[in-house]
C-alpha cells in the first residue's frame, strides 16, 4: 500500500491550521506513569477553539474546497459534535453556509457549540449513519458540498497533531488513538511512515460499539446493528473501508474497552492530571490501564482527542456512576 500522505504535504498544511489553532501540549504525567508503569504522555487536544482535534482537518478540507470550488455556497455534513463544530468554524470563517445533521438526542452542548460557531442544525435519525445519509440528501437538495467524515484532506489536517507529537517526544514505543470513523489514527499512522518512525499505533473502540474491531479481524467491513456508547466519538455501525484499509495495514491491533473502563479513565484524567476529557478522548487511557502489565517500562503516547462531554454526564461519572445510552 502507498504512503498516505507525504511529509511535505503536512507541512503544507500548518500553516492553515496554524492560522486558527496554536501547537497543543504534550505532558508527562507522573500519577499516570505511577498507575501504569509506563512513561506515559499525553496531546492535549482538548486544548484547541473547538475543544477537539477535528478542527485541524475541517480547515484544511475547507481551504481545499474553497480553491479547488469557488462557486460553493454551502456545505452539509453529520456528526456528533466534534466533526461538526470543526465544520461550523472552518465554514464561517470561509463564507459558507453551514448545516449540520446530527441524530435525535446528540450531546445538547455539542449541539450548543455548533450553533454558537454559525451551524444551522437539523436532527434526524437516531444514530450517526442515519444522519449521515439524510445529510448527503440535504446536500443534493440545496446544491451544497456533502463534506464527508473521512477524506485525505481531513486526515492530511488531523495529522498535523502527530507531527508535533512525533517532533516533541521522541523514541515512543506505542501510540493510543480512538476510532471514530477513522481520521485521527490514520493520521498518527500516516505521520508515522511519513517520518519513518518505528512507533505502534494502537486502535482503540468502546465494546459497545466495536465495528471497527470486528472488521480488522475479518478484513474487510462488518457492520454492527447498534453503536449504544456514551462515548459518541466512538459510536459508529459502519466502518469506512478506505479508513480500515489504512488502519489494518498500519495499526499494530485494536483494544476494546468497557463503558466501565471508560468512565473510570475520565475520573482517572480529571483526578490525576484535571484534565477534562469526553469518552472517546478517555479511551486511550482505559486501554494502557487494560494492557498496563504488556506495556509496563515503554514509553507510551495518549491523545485527549476532545473535553466535550455534557455536563450532567461528566457529573454522573464524577460521582462514581456508567452513563448509558
Amino acid at each position: 500500500m502507498s504512503a498516505l500522505f507525504s511529509l511535505a504535504e503536512v507541512e503544507a498544511a500548518l500553516p492553515i491550521v496554524r492560522a486558527v489553532v496554536a501547537p497543543t501540549p504534550q505532558y508527562a504525567w507522573p500519577q499516570l506513569a505511577a498507575l501504569t508503569g509506563a512513561e506515559v504522555f499525553v496531546k492535549h487536544e482538548n486544548h484547541t477553539p473547538t475543544g477537539a482535534f477535528k478542527l485541524r482537518g475541517g480547515l484544511v478540507y475547507v481551504d481545499r474546497l474553497k480553491r479547488a470550488r469557488r462557486q460553493a455556497i454551502g456545505i452539509a455534513t453529520a456528526t456528533r459534535g466534534n466533526h461538526g463544530q470543526s465544520f461550523a468554524l472552518a465554514g464561517a470563517r470561509a463564507g459558507l453556509r453551514v448545516a449540520i445533521v446530527v441524530p435525535h438526542g446528540n450531546s445538547a452542548e455539542k449541539n450548543a457549540a455548533m450553533r454558537g460557531f454559525g451551524a444551522e442544525l437539523i436532527e434526524h435519525g437516531s444514530d450517526f449513519d442515519e444522519a449521515k445519509e439524510h445529510a448527503a440528501t440535504v446536500a443534493r437538495e440545496r446544491g451544497y458540498e456533502f463534506t464527508p467524515s473521512f477524506h485525505r484532506d481531513l486526515v492530511i489536517g488531523v495529522a498535523t497533531y502527530a507531527h508535533e507529537f512525533f517532533a516533541a517526544i521522541a523514541d515512543l514505543d506505542t501510540v493510543y488513538v480512538p476510532i471514530g470513523l477513522g481520521s485521527g489514527i490514520c493520521g498518527v499512522i500516516g505521520m508515522r511512515d511519513a517520518l519513518g518512525l518505528s512507533t505502534r499505533v494502537v486502535g482503540v473502540v468502546a465494546e459497545n460499539a466495536n465495528a471497527y474491531a470486528r472488521s480488522y479481524a475479518a478484513g474487510h467491513v462488518v457492520p454492527t446493528n447498534t453503536a449504544r456508547t456514551f462515548a459518541d466519538g466512538m459510536a459508529v455501525r459502519v466502518p469506512d473501508v478506505a479508513a480500515l484499509e489504512i488502519i489494518r495495514a498500519g495499526a499494530e491491533r485494536i483494544v476494546e474497552v468497557s463503558e466501565e473502563e471508560i468512565a473510570a479513565a475520565i475520573r482517572l484524567y480529571f483526578s490525576a492530571t484535571h484534565t477534562l476529557t469526553e469518552g472517546a478522548a478517555a479511551a486511550p487511557l482505559a486501554a494502557l490501564m487494560k494492557e498496563r502489565d504488556r506495556m509496563k517500562g515503554r514509553r507510551v503516547g495518549l491523545v485527549v482527542t476532545g473535553q466535550n462531554i455534557d455536563s450532567p454526564v461528566m457529573a454522573k461519572v464524577l460521582a462514581g456512576e456508567t452513563p448509558w445510552v
